[in-house]
C-alpha cells in the first residue's frame, strides 16, 4: 500500500498543482492565500514521513508505528506495511520541507528571553473586552487575498469559542452564554505532539443541537453530557461513567440492565447484526428513529465539531513551563457526510487500485481557504494561523492541505481523529476528563497504558529511541536514556507516575522552541515546515528512492 496523498472532493473547480520555482510568488505569500495550486506537490505528506530511521550499528528507529498500523473499523487502511518501506509516489520524495534543515542560532541568539516571554503571553485570540477580533474582521469587508471564491463575504468558520470553561469544561462566549463548546483533556500523542517538540495545544468539541436538547427542543445540561458520554462509549468502543442520570425521563437504557431506573454508567454494546443497538437521547433520539442521527461504533456524529489550539510554551515566574496565551494556529473540523462500514471499505480498495494502476499519481488537493479540504471521509478540515506581525489569519489552501495527511488514510485515526481515544477515563478522572488544560495542568497524570498494560510512552521511548521521530531531542535523551542508548529504570518509573518528566520541555529549551518557530512566522514559510527547529535535521532524508526501506525489522502496533 502506498502512503495515500488524499485530499478531498469539493465542490470547486480547482484541482491542479503547479510546480512554482523559487522565482515566483509562494503559498504564504499574503496576496496568495486564496489561490488554488500547492508549491509543493507532496503538501500532505508530513515531514516526519521522510525521517531517516536506520542507526548506525544498532536496530532502526521505528516511529512511523503510531500513524502507520493496523486499523480499526471503520478505518480500513491497515498501512502497517509503510513501517518497512518508504512507499512515495515519484513526486514525493523529494523533501520540499526546507526548514527543517536551516540552522536557527543567529536568531535565536539575536531574540532576548524577555522579548519572547512577553510575546507568548500575549492573546492573539481574545481582546481585553472579550471579543474575538478575527471574528470581527471575518465579519467585515473581507481581504481579498481571503475571498477564495470572490463573493465578497468569509463563508468558513467563523471562530466563536470563548475559552472559558465552567466546572463541567463548557464553554462561555464573553457574554457568559454557553458556545456548545467542551473542553476534553487527554494525553498527547506520542511523538511531535508532545509539547518537549515545540507546542502545547487543546481539543474542544461541539455536537449539533439536536443532541443538546430535550425532546421539546429545549437546551438540556443533562441530554449533551449524556450524548457526549454516548459518543465517548461509540469512539473509545468502552463502557463510559457518568453522573447518575434517571433513564425514565430519557427514554434509553443507558446501562443495558434491561430497566429504566438510575444509570451511572453507559455500555458499549454496538452490535447491528446481533440485533444489539445503542441510542442517543433528547431530541437526537427522535432524529435516530427517523434516520436522520444515524449512530455507528467508531463514528462521529453527522455536524460533529472540532476546535484546536495550538499554542507557544509559557515559563511563569516560578519557572514552571505550560499553555502560552498566544496561538500559533487555530484548527477546525466538521464531519459534514455520513459515511457507512461499507463505504468506507470501499473506499480503501478505490485507493488501493488507484495506487497499483497510478503509483506515480497523486491525489488531489480540491478545497479553498474558506470552506477548507476534505479527507474523503466526510470530514473538512480548515484554520487560522498567524501572520507576520503575529494576528491571526486563515490559512491558505497550500497549508491546509498538510491537514489531510493525518487525518486521512492512515491507520491510526478513529473517524478521521485521535482526541477522544485519549481523553482521560471518565471514572477516576477530574471532571470526568472534560475540561481545559487552563483549568488543570497535565502535571500528574499517570503515564496512559497501551492495550497490554504497557506503559505507552516508554514503548515509543523503547522503539524510537529518543521523543520525537529525527531522534534529535537532546534533553530527553540525555534525561532518559544511558550513553549506551539503554533507558534508565529509575526515569520510567517516574514517568509512570507523572508525564511531565517526559513530555515538558526544561524552562531554556521552551523559550529556544518558542524563538525558533517566531522565525518561521516572520518568514511566513510555513509551506516549508512548521516544526521549531534549534537545529538543522540531522535524522531526515532530503530524497528517498521508489522501493527505500526503512530498515525496520519488527512491525508494532498504536493500539
Amino acid at each position: 500500500m502506498r502512503v495515500f496523498l488524499i485530499a478531498a472532493a469539493a465542490a470547486t473547480a480547482a484541482f491542479a498543482w503547479l510546480l512554482l520555482d523559487n522565482k515566483m510568488a509562494v503559498a504564504s505569500a499574503p496576496d496568495n492565500l486564496g489561490r488554488l495550486y500547492l508549491s509543493n506537490p507532496a503538501a500532505v505528506t508530513p515531514p516526519q514521513c521522510y525521517t531517516r530511521t536506520e542507526n548506525p550499528a544498532a536496530a532502526a528507529s521505528n516511529p512511523c508505528y503510531v500513524c502507520h498500523t493496523d486499523s480499526r473499523a471503520p478505518n480500513f487502511t491497515n498501512d502497517v506495511d509503510l513501517q518497512l518501506v518508504y512507499d512515495f509516489a515519484a513526486p514525493a520524495r523529494t523533501n520540499r520541507w526546507h526548514n527543517l534543515f536551516k540552522d536557527r542560532s543567529d536568531y535565536l541568539a539575536s531574540v532576548s528571553d524577555r522579548e519572547i516571554l512577553d510575546y507568548v503571553r500575549e492573546d492573539n485570540y481574545r481582546a481585553d473586552n472579550g471579543g474575538i477580533p478575527l471574528a470581527e474582521k471575518l465579519a467585515e469587508a473581507l481581504p481579498p487575498h481571503w475571498d477564495g471564491n470572490r463573493n465578497g463575504r468569509w463563508d468558513g468558520y467563523v471562530p466563536d469559542a470563548g475559552f472559558n470553561f465552567d466546572g463541567r469544561g463548557f464553554d462561555r462566549d464573553g457574554e457568559g452564554r454557553l458556545t456548545g463548546w467542551r473542553a476534553l483533556a487527554y494525553t498527547p500523542f506520542p511523538g511531535t505532539f508532545f509539547p518537549t517538540n515545540g507546542s502545547t495545544d487543546d481539543v474542544l468539541i461541539r455536537l449539533p443541537e439536536i443532541y443538546r436538547n430535550d425532546e421539546r427542543g429545549e437546551y438540556s445540561a443533562t441530554v449533551y453530557r449524556v450524548n457526549l458520554a454516548i459518543v465517548e462509549a461509540l469512539i473509545k468502543r468502552s463502557d463510559i461513567a457518568i453522573d447518575p442520570v434517571d433513564e425514565t425521563a430519557l427514554g434509553v437504557d443507558l446501562d443495558k440492565n434491561g430497566a429504566l431506573a438510575t444509570a451511572t454508567q453507559v455500555v458499549y454494546d454496538w452490535a447491528p447484526l446481533e440485533k444489539r443497538f445503542m441510542h442517543y437521547v433528547g431530541q437526537a433520539r427522535l432524529a435516530q428513529q427517523r434516520g436522520e442521527a444515524p449512530l455507528s461504533g467508531g463514528s462521529y456524529p453527522l455536524g460533529t465539531e472540532f476546535l484546536h489550539s495550538v499554542r507557544y510554551i509559557d515559563v511563569d515566574d516560578g519557572n514552571e513551563v505550560g499553555m502560552a496565551a498566544r496561538m500559533k494556529e487555530l484548527r477546525y473540523a466538521r464531519k459534514v457526510r455520513w459515511v457507512s462500514y461499507f463505504q468506507h471499505r470501499e473506499l480503501v480498495a478505490d485507493e488501493l487500485k488507484e495506487a497499483h494502476d497510478f503509483p506515480d499519481r497523486i491525489e488531489p488537493v480540491v478545497g479553498d481557504i474558506e470552506r477548507g479540504v476534505s479527507n474523503r471521509r466526510g470530514w473538512r478540515y480548515s484554520g487560522f494561523i498567524e501572520d507576520r506581525h503575529g494576528a491571526l489569519r486563515p490559512q491558505s489552501y497550500e497549508e491546509l492541505a498538510t491537514c489531510t495527511g493525518c487525518h486521512g488514510a492512515i491507520g491510526a485515526n478513529i473517524d478521521g481523529g485521535f482526541a477522544m481515544t485519549r481523553k482521560l477515563d471518565a471514572g477516576n478522572s477530574f471532571q470526568r476528563g472534560w475540561y481545559h488544560w487552563s483549568q488543570k495542568k497535565l502535571a500528574g497524570l499517570p503515564e496512559p497504558a497501551r492495550e497490554n498494560g504497557e506503559g505507552e510512552y516508554a514503548y515509543y521511548l523503547q522503539r524510537v529511541g529518543n521523543a520525537d521521530e529525527y531522534r534529535s531531542n537532546g534533553e530527553v535523551r540525555q534525561r532518559f536514556f544511558t550513553d549506551d542508548g539503554s533507558l534508565k529504570s529509575a526515569m520510567l518509573d517516574r514517568l509512570a507516575e507523572d508525564i511531565n518528566v517526559l513530555i515538558m520541555p526544561s524552562p531554556r529549551r521552551a523559550l529556544d522552541l518558542n524563538k525558533a518557530y517566531r522565525a518561521i512566522v516572520e518568514e511566513q514559510s510555513y509551506r516549508e515546515g512548521r516544526d521549531a527547529v534549534l537545529a538543522p535535521r540531522k535524522n531526515l532524508h532530503r530524497e528517498v528512492d521508489e522501493g527505500q526501506q526503512t530498515g525496520v525489522k519488527e512491525i508494532a502496533s498504536y493500539f
